[in-house]
């Protein structure tokens, strides 16, 4: 007889299946990896229970799908679960003493890296540390100080290492920062980071499959289910391999292999060779997604059509040439991966759907969601209509807006601000649209994103309140908005039968949480296909 019992069953206040018209159940079954059965009534599937069935029944809770982050960096967070905390310095001076302890113990002449997710406006000082600064806390050790994606500062030892001197030229798309001196400054931007970073000998591979393990799972904590990684490189993504093969991934990963610091399709043909042994992989937990290119930098050099507030002289980077950059792209599209291009500055976004406008004019019959716009962060009302006519989807990330608000104001001024990341637009206008946290850069966190997107909070005050959405709009972007993204919608994204128990349990319905609980609030269960992942239950 075919046994009919479920692994798992939760009876709760309301599971929101996100079905469009689906009135809120009260109970959901799981078998394997698949959501079996779901009942309005709480003791509807009762008769699903066997002698092997975990049952949770939570008359006060609320059950929703997992989240996707769509635009993260687990490879960063994995990284820096052992890099030094600078994160948690509130000076220079502290910032500094972390970094002399860990070289206390750390045999001269290995690299010492730090965390990511750290602003220098949370410092006192109000500005990154400087070689010079760098070199009191050791000149023994080579220093890589990374913040975000975009920026480095290292200290002379590094500089010396990787032989960059003041006649150095400076990379196309990335600059090698001086000071008033017109002296070596430590600080590299964008194209210029690989001078140094491809010195640096990568983690051995059981630390870094136990910082993937640990990254993961802090991922997993706060409702996140899967997670698109938006930089990785072949050498991370061997390391996935790794961790999906220890059972060390707490979350899905669509990897995004990276492009990043190319310039010509010739470079892109040898990544795409290196590619080729993952383009028919079919792990649902993991899998490549498609091919990451920068095409303007971040918070200080996004290439914007007005000069910035605090340089009249400068508009930002663009970092490849659009004819070259057209090319490359195609050398992706007809080796049939997809494309997800960071574009931050309203420049970059017009230059990039030109870029799109003609790849899809010569490359006729491009299934829908093959090009994709990263950030569209300053992408004005023309710029947005213009990507929606092209079915271009986009990813929007809140959390990035709130943690660096002050930061950009002194880039390029409040107005400008208040436009990043127009929600209620793209929403409007019927575009492909989801949601994500680009930490380092932002703080992951499922309903942070969700808070930060219904109140255009920032670290200083609402901004753009009129792009604010609706908390069901906000949860859409990150559930079956992500899964439309990562072509998954029949796989993910909403709690139907036949769907992967992609799942997260809340002890009060985030719906109707005030304020500054929701942005804290993080589930008491996170279940991905069926397992229990979250701190403590974590498979």
């Amino acid at each position: 007889m075919t046994d009919h019992t479920a692994d798992l069953l939760i009876r709760a206040g309301a599971v929101h299946t996100l079905v469009p018209g689906q009135a809120p159940q009260r109970a959901l079954a799981v078998r394997g990896d698949r959501i079996m059965a779901v009942s309005a009534d709480p003791h509807g599937l009762d008769h699903r229970v066997g002698a092997g069935t975990e049952v949770h029944d939570l008359p006060g809770a609320t059950v929703l799908p997992a989240f996707d982050d769509t635009h993260t960096h687990l490879v960063f967070a994995g990284l820096g679960a052992q890099d030094v905390p600078v994160h948690q310095a509130r000076t220079i001076p502290e910032f500094l003493e972390l970094i002399r302890q860990r070289a206390a113990v750390t045999p001269d002449g290995e690299w010492i890296r730090t965390t990511t997710n750290w602003q220098e406006l949370n410092l006192a000082e109000r500005r990154m540390p400087t070689a010079a600064e760098l070199d009191t806390a050791t000149d023994k050790h080579p220093v890589l100080v990374k913040r975000g994606g975009h920026n480095d500062v290292v200290n002379t030892y590094a500089l010396r290492l990787a032989g960059i001197t003041e006649d150095t030229p400076v990379p196309p798309g990335g600059t090698i920062g001086r000071d008033a001196d017109g002296k070596l400054d430590g600080r590299l931007i964008d194209n210029a980071l690989h001078l140094v970073e491809h010195l640096v000998p990568a983690p051995d591979r059981a630390r870094r499959i136990e910082g993937l393990r640990l990254a993961s799972r802090d991922y997993a904590a706060t409702g996140i289910g899967t997670v698109r990684d938006c930089a990785v490189t072949p050498e991370d993504y061997a390391v996935y391999l790794a961790a999906r093969k220890a059972g060390a991934l707490h979350t899905r990963v669509r990897a995004l292999i990276s492009a990043l610091g190319m310039t010509s399709a010739a470079q892109v043909e040898d990544l795409l060779d290196t590619m080729e042994q993952w383009h028919h992989d079919s792990d649902p937990w993991l899998s490549v997604w498609g091919v990451k290119f920068g095409l303007d930098g971040g918070l200080e050099a996004g290439a914007t059509e007005e000069p910035y507030a605090c340089d009249h002289s400068f508009s930002g980077m663009l970092i490849w040439e659009p004819d070259a950059l057209v090319e490359a792209v195609e050398a992706v599209v007809r080796r049939g991966w997809r494309v997800g291009t960071h574009a931050y500055g309203d420049r970059a976004v017009r230059t990039l759907l030109d870029v799109y406008e003609r790849v899809l004019r010569r490359n006729p019959g491009l299934p829908a969601g093959t090009l994709v716009m990263e950030h569209g962060g300053l992408a004005g009302p023309e710029q947005r209509a213009r990507a929606v006519a092209l079915g271009i989807p986009v990813t929007i990330q809140q959390p990035l807006l709130h943690d660096t608000a002050e930061v950009e104001e002194g880039f390029w001024g409040p107005e400008r601000v208040a436009r990043l990341f127009p929600a209620r637009s793209w929403i409007d206008l019927g575009a492909q649209v989801s949601a994500g946290s680009d930490f380092p850069v932002g703080q992951f966190g499922a309903m942070r994103s969700v808070w930060g997107m219904t109140t255009r909070q920032t670290v200083i005050g609402v901004k753009g309140p009129e792009h604010a959405i609706s908390h069901d709009e906000a949860v859409t972007l990150h559930t079956v908005n992500a899964a439309r993204l990562s072509g998954e919608e029949g796989l993910r994204g909403t709690l139907t039968p036949g769907r992967l128990a992609d799942l997260t349990v809340w002890d009060q319905d985030p719906a109707r949480c005030p304020g500054d609980t929701l942005r804290d609030l993080t589930p008491t269960h996170t279940f991905v296909g069926g397992l229990l992942v979250t701190p403590g239950g974590a498979q």
